[in-house]
């Protein structure tokens, strides 16, 4: 593989992309919720064990926050990514407690040239995010906007 970005060519539907692992700290769901989400069950381990969620929970907001970051580092920062025009699907399956580990991976759904500007391409993907018992945490799928290769250029890929 050479140094050059992955572009709209490299994302063939089947394309997966693993993420690496993070685990959530009690101190990074207390910071994310006190300036994001600060309900009871984000901010107080007393809180959480008494709420529906069964501990100190991160809020689904930080899962998502933490599933951005696992994007860009799994093919985000390697790609020609225009960035995206929304999010069609985001669901938080089961609460994410301090101390959980999360991984997961994305694949790509679907790829198509755009109609209106032929130098992007539009990359429907789908993310899933689980914890250290492999069970599914949270679920998004989205478009990413990506530029085609350059004609004659080499991409990530070949």
């Amino acid at each position: 593989m050479t140094d050059a970005l992955k572009t709209f060519e490299d994302f063939t539907p089947g394309r997966r992309f693993d993420f690496a692992e993070r685990t959530l700290t009690v101190e990074e769901i207390i910071a994310f919720a006190s300036e994001f989400d600060p309900q009871p069950m984000h901010l107080d381990e007393a809180a959480g064990r008494a709420s529906i969620l069964g501990g100190l929970a991160a809020s689904g907001w930080h899962t998502s926050a933490v599933m951005m970051r696992m994007l860009y580092e799994a093919y985000i920062s390697g790609s020609t990514s225009e960035g995206s025009p929304g999010v069609d699907l985001m669901e938080w399956k089961r609460p994410v407690l301090a101390g959980d580990t999360l991984g997961g991976h994305c694949v790509v759904l679907d790829a198509r040239a755009s109609r209106s500007r032929p130098e992007i391409g539009i990359v429907r993907m789908r993310a899933e995010v689980t914890n250290q018992r492999g069970e599914l945490v949270a679920v998004s799928e989205y478009i990413n906007m990506m530029r085609l290769a350059e004609k004659g250029a080499d991409h990530a890929d070949g």
